[in-house]
């Protein structure tokens, strides 16, 4: 773990995951029979069927995922990601289908369509306590965006510094990026009502290690090389809960309460784990930012249409471009010192930019990456889609999410109790 987390080197190369939900093109609140789905994409699924080299996945409750091929840089990123898309596309709409871009599924209940041994197991896990994981693995979808863990040296171009960057930046992306105003056909009282599903799981595994939680931030400027994300992610991961112990003569792949893989490696449960074991535990760890020897951030919100090309070069000219991280950590500085990161995801997501600070830190963090894709020479309707998303967004401090409650409310069709704005979240979906 320690060795594998963080392959370091020169940073350049970029990725995008993009999670979609699926949905009927006549009525988006029926639910979508997943072998329609595989069978408008079985060609897609083939190895190199996709012109960008992109792969498709399936999600536990129907939603496509296209992982981009890792790129050398934005530009080729964006270019092969969007040629994918365009296949994906194409391929569903003669079924009478379409990608929706929703962090959470605003109508439909959740549904699992994935009948595996692995995803029974994480839906008996997570049930444990309430029913949080079953909205997360079949309502939910996201834009997550892969890059470069950095050097060993220290500085922006440093994998400390990215790492404690991508932490810091976590609560200006979802407020700038929130749009899942809706659950159940209500207004949910969240901006982000996926990121507050998510800070319901089982933290063991969702929460940021602790070495990125503050503390070090107090100690100025030079903080991130004080710490070594190593550390803090092998710890992590062997006081993470095991979610399942595979056994292929079952389909039931169950594992006791409260079992961490530090207490399975001291032989609490018999036999020992073998390192695939270790390897595939690892797997079912989702904090917010994953070292995957690059580094995956997790908590944006998916974004309608090509808008996710925004949060996508966003956080690509942020990180790699050493002016703009510098410029990027001093506004998200004083942020890390009102509270934990987990805190300040969830304020995040539930005020999105009405959150003063948060609204400056993202005016700060866009004007930068502005500088940054102009610096780094990215294609001009990247950097005009940025600009027009800062216009309509950032610069009037609102996110997506509020124009989905503009229409609401003036459409009149999503009732609200103000008096409670947890309702949704309160009910068993």
């Amino acid at each position: 773990m320690h060795g594998i987390a963080f392959k370091t080197g020169p940073p350049g190369q970029v990725g995008v995951e993009l999670e979609w939900l699926v949905c009927d093109g006549r009525d988006p609140a029926l639910p979508v029979d997943q072998r329609r789905v595989a069978a408008a994409l079985a060609r897609l699924d083939e190895p190199g069927a996709l012109p960008g080299r992109g792969r498709l996945t399936t999600e536990p409750g129907g939603q496509v995922e296209l992982s981009s091929a890792p790129a050398s840089g934005l530009g080729g990123c964006v270019a092969a990601a969007c040629s994918d898309l365009t296949a994906v596309r194409q391929a569903i709409a003669p079924a009478g289908l379409s990608l929706a871009g929703h962090g959470l599924d605003p109508l439909r209940p959740p549904r699992r369509v994935l009948d595996l041994p692995r995803y029974a197991a994480m839906e008996e896990f997570f049930d444990r306590s309430g029913p949080w994981g079953r909205v997360m693995m079949c309502s939910t979808a996201s834009v997550q965006v892969c890059v470069d863990a950095g050097q060993e040296k220290g500085g922006p171009s440093g994998f400390r510094w990215r790492w404690h960057l991508l932490h810091g930046l976590g609560p200006v992306l979802v407020a700038s990026f929130a749009n899942s105003p809706f659950q159940d056909g209500r207004m949910s009282g969240w901006k982000s009502t996926r990121q507050a599903v998510w800070s319901r799981l089982d933290p063991s595994r969702t929460r940021a290690p602790e070495e990125v939680e503050p503390g070090a931030a107090d100690r100025g400027a030079a903080w991130p090389e004080d710490t070594d994300p190593r550390d803090a992610w092998v710890s992590y991961v062997l006081d993470a809960h095991v979610m399942l112990l595979r056994d292929p003569g079952s389909r039931r792949w169950t594992a006791p309460s409260g079992l961490t893989f530090r207490d399975w490696v001291r032989g609490a449960i018999g036999p020992p784990p073998t390192a695939d074991d270790l390897t595939y535990h690892m797997s079912t760890l989702f904090p917010p930012v994953r070292p995957r020897g690059h580094l995956e951030l997790r908590v944006i919100d998916a974004q309608p249409g090509d808008g996710w090309i925004v949060p996508t070069a966003v956080v690509s000219a942020l990180l790699d471009d050493p002016i703009a991280a510098q410029a990027a950590m001093a506004a998200v500085e004083p942020l890390q010192k009102e509270g934990r990161p987990g805190e300040l995801l969830l304020r995040a997501a539930r005020h999105g930019q009405d959150d003063p600070q948060l609204a400056t830190a993202s005016r700060e963090c866009f004007a930068a990456a502005d500088s940054a894709l102009g610096r780094l020479g990215a294609p001009a309707p990247i950097r005009d889609a940025v600009a027009r998303f800062a216009d309509r967004y950032v610069l009037r401090g609102r996110c997506p999410a509020d124009d989905r409650l503009d229409e609401a409310r003036a459409a009149l069709s999503f009732p609200h109790d103000p008096r409670n704005p947890d309702a949704c979240l309160e009910e068993s979906p």
